[in-house]
């Protein structure tokens, strides 16, 4: 056999082996480990994708028709891999369950259809195509494709909403974490989606195949661009979202004493204090008397955490998490979100670069200002990286850190 030889041969050769090459890397992975297996399934899937390209663009499948219904269509795990590949990430205890494999029961259909296709005679797959595939199985894979990628393109962007509110509330340094790349690749995939969309309007309607199909080159773009980023991904091992596994009764409940360590008993009793106030008489209303108020946060634990930030510089530590204070202060970790929202009014990552910011801005004010360089100064106030520091002193003074006028 013969392959033609042109500028797409070429790059969607390039493309199949730096995927698969990349896949490899990222199944030997030793950090992020379950998340980079799914990435590099989900990369192998569409590898074998831009394979059923490279056949046509090269001549292959005109001089071996033995190569048509050959088992490389998974299509219909795009989907779901992509999306487990989002939850695993964004969740460091992720742990798989039997009742995820009903997501890759279409997929698991697909590929036992293309295997069991690939060992009949070529008469056998000639009169499937005419008699079944093309007017039934066809567009049912290919409608399938476009409807799971779009849902779970929903779902994964939805978790991502979620994921970057629930950072903000649990990490003081986040860039290494926003996962912004991932959702660029998501969006990269829409207008995949979008590109299969075209193609079944002109399929469907105007009996037109594989015109104006661009979808392959898109998709190779695609793993091209996971097979850079994926290996770049940062260590995820202290992100632990679970919003969906987490029981909704935790979100207010208080550790019984003796559960932990003296400091968490005595934050305990603190708030059982506040329990004590008898409740306000009912309203008359009864739509008024069905709302009921938020609770106020306590200003003693208000005060205690502000001392562990402020008096026991918990600041300064630049990586410092909400669990890191919860075991410094002895506080429920739910107890102090809370008290960070609703009594100070911001996200833990806020309050923690308001610190920061100010630290940075009563040295510069200090008489030995210029002992230090204006990063010295950031990385000794808890910040680690310029781009950070900058972007965060900007957003809280309003002017760049050297325009800052101490």
């Amino acid at each position: 056999m013969q392959v033609t030889i042109s500028f797409m041969t070429v790059a969607l050769f390039a493309v199949i082996a730096q995927a698969l090459f990349a896949a490899g890397l990222l199944a030997a992975s030793v950090f992020n480990r379950v998340s980079n297996r799914f990435l590099a399934l989900l990369m192998v899937a569409i590898a074998l994708w831009v394979l059923d390209g490279f056949f046509r663009v090269s001549g292959l499948y005109g001089q071996n028709a033995g190569l048509y219904f050959s088992p490389i269509y998974y299509s219909l795990g795009f989907g779901p891999l992509l999306y487990f590949y989002v939850r695993s990430l964004v969740n460091h205890g992720f742990r798989w369950r039997a009742g995820y494999w009903w997501h890759f029961g279409p997929v698991l259909g697909q590929a036992a259809l293309y295997w069991w296709l690939r060992f009949q005679p070529y008469a056998v797959r000639n009169d499937f195509w005419q008699h079944v595939h093309r007017p039934v199985t066809y567009r049912l894979e290919f409608i399938g494709t476009w409807v799971s990628l779009m849902a779970y393109l929903f779902l994964s962007l939805r978790l991502l909403r979620q994921y970057g509110r629930w950072l903000e509330d649990n990490f003081s340094e986040v860039s290494r974490l926003r996962l912004r790349w991932l959702r660029w690749l998501l969006v990269l995939l829409a207008l995949v989606s979008g590109q299969w969309l075209v193609e079944l309007v002109l399929r469907e309607f105007f009996d037109l195949y594989y015109r104006y199909d661009y979808s392959t080159e898109l998709l190779g773009v695609v793993v091209f661009v996971i097979g850079i980023v994926g290996l770049r991904q940062a260590d995820m091992r202290a992100v632990r979202f679970a919003p969906d596994e987490e029981p909704a009764a935790e979100l207010a409940a208080a550790p019984a004493p003796g559960s932990l360590p003296e400091a968490a008993e005595i934050a305990a009793a603190e708030v059982a204090a506040t329990e004590e106030t008898p409740p306000p008489p009912p309203a008359p209303n009864p739509e008024a008397a069905a709302q009921t108020a938020p609770p106020a946060p306590d200003p003693l634990i208000m005060e205690r955490i502000r001392r562990a930030l402020v008096d026991d510089r918990l600041y300064q530590n630049p990586t410092l998490t909400l669990a890191e204070l919860s075991a410094h202060t002895g506080l429920p970790p739910r107890l102090i979100s809370f008290t960070v929202n609703a009594g100070f009014g911001r996200s833990f990552n806020d309050l923690v670069n308001g610190y920061r910011v100010a630290e940075v801005q009563r040295r510069l004010a200090a008489p030995d200002a210029r002992r230090l360089t204006l990063l010295g100064i950031a990385f000794e106030s808890g910040f680690n990286s310029k781009t950070t520091f900058n972007r965060i002193f900007k957003q809280v003074t309003g002017v760049a850190p050297r325009d800052y006028q101490g």
